[in-house]
C-alpha cells in the first residue's frame, strides 16, 4: 500500500458538473522533487551572496585568508566585496593595554603576576607594570601569519619582562624607589619602542605603578629618604638666612653711602631754600621781598 494517498482535485466543467479526479502519486513525488531542488538552488545563490561582502568592524581590521594563505592587503573598518572563499578575521586596532601586577586578578593572569627584577646592588624589588600599545594596521597581516592572535602573551609579555629587567639592573634601588622612577618608565618605554615597533606593535606608553621592596629595606630607605629631605630643608633655610643678611647688609650700605652724599650737599643756603619751598604749602604765610643789598623789606610806593 502506497504511502502517499491519493489527492482529489475537484474541477468544474462547462457544463457545472463536478468532477474527482486523483493525481497519481508518481507525479507528485516529481512536484515536489523539483519543488526542492528549486529552494536549495536559491538557498545556495543567498548563500553565495551573502559571502561575497562582509562588514568590519569599527577599530578593527579584517585580515584575508583564502584555503590557508594569508593575504597582504587588510581590509580597513566598513563594507568591502570580497572573494567568497576568501575568510575575514578581525583583529583590533585600538589601543589595548597589558598589566603585570602583584596584585592577584588585577593584571592579565589569575594569580600574581608582578616583574621580579635586580636592582644595581644585587637587591630584588617587585615592579607592578601597564603596557599601553595598539596593533599597527598595515602589519597586521604579518602579524597574524607569523604570530597568530595570542601576540600579547607571545610577544608583548616577554619582551617587556626582559626589558624591565636590563633597565632596573642599571639603578640603585633606592633611585628606583623614588626619585628616578619617571626616568627608568622612560627608559623602559624606549626600549621597548625598538624591540616592538618593527613587529608591527606600537608601544604608547608604559606605566610603573608600583615598586615593592622587602619590608625592612623599604624602611631604611624611608627613613634615609626622610633624612635627606630633612637636610636638604635644613641647607634651604641657611642659604635663605644667608641671602636676608647679605640684602641686610647691602641696604645698609646703600643708607650710608646716601646719608654721606646728603651730608656732603647740606650748604647753609641749600637749608635756606628747603625751609622756603616749604612755606609755599603752609596756610597764612606771606611773602614779603626784601631788598638784597641791605635786606630791608621792600613795600609798593615806598
Amino acid at each position: 500500500m502506497s504511502l502517499i494517498r491519493p489527492i482529489q482535485i475537484l474541477l468544474h466543467k462547462n457544463n457545472g458538473i463536478k468532477s474527482m479526479q486523483t493525481l497519481d502519486p508518481t507525479r507528485l513525488r516529481r512536484y515536489i522533487k523539483s519543488g526542492g531542488v528549486v529552494f536549495f538552488i536559491f538557498l545556495a545563490l543567498l548563500i553565495f551572496a551573502i559571502s561575497c561582502w562582509t562588514i568590519v568592524s569599527a577599530g578593527h581590521t579584517g585580515v584575508q585568508t583564502l584555503f590557508g594563505r594569508v593575504r597582504d592587503a587588510e581590509l580597513s573598518s566598513g563594507f568591502h566585496i570580497k572573494n567568497p572563499f576568501v575568510r575575514v578575521i578581525e583583529m583590533s586596532v585600538r589601543t589595548e593595554d597589558y598589566t603585570m601586577s602583584v596584585t592577584q586578578g588585577e593584571g592579565e593572569k589569575i594569580g600574581p603576576d608582578a616583574i621580579r627584577a635586580l636592582t644595581k646592588e644585587g637587591l630584588q624589588v617587585d615592579l607592578d607594570i601597564t603596557v599601553l600599545y595598539h596593533l599597527q594596521e598595515e602589519k597586521a597581516s604579518d602579524m597574524y601569519r607569523d604570530v597568530g592572535l595570542d601576540f600579547d602573551n607571545v610577544v608583548i609579555r616577554p619582551l617587556t619582562r626582559s626589558t624591565i629587567r636590563e633597565v632596573v639592573a642599571q639603578y640603585d634601588v633606592k633611585d628606583i624607589y623614588s626619585e628616578k622612577r619617571g626616568e627608568a618608565s622612560q627608559q623602559i618605554l624606549d626600549v621597548l619602542q625598538s624591540k616592538l615597533n618593527p613587529r608591527g606593535i606600537e608601544v604608547e606608553d608604559v606605566l610603573l605603578r608600583n615598586v615593592l621592596l622587602p619590608e625592612n629595606l623599604a624602611s631604611s630607605i624611608e627613613a634615609k629618604l626622610q633624612a635627606e629631605q630633612e637636610s636638604e630643608r635644613y641647607d634651604f633655610v641657611l642659604e635663605k638666612e644667608k641671602k636676608e643678611a647679605e640684602r641686610k647688609r647691602v641696604a645698609a650700605e646703600g643708607q650710608r653711602d646716601a646719608q654721606q652724599i646728603i651730608n656732603q650737599s647740606l650748604t647753609t643756603r641749600y637749608l635756606e631754600y628747603l625751609y622756603i619751598e616749604s612755606l609755599k604749602d603752609r596756610e597764612g604765610t606771606i611773602y614779603v621781598p626784601t631788598n638784597p643789598s641791605n635786606g630791608m623789606p621792600l613795600f609798593r610806593g615806598l
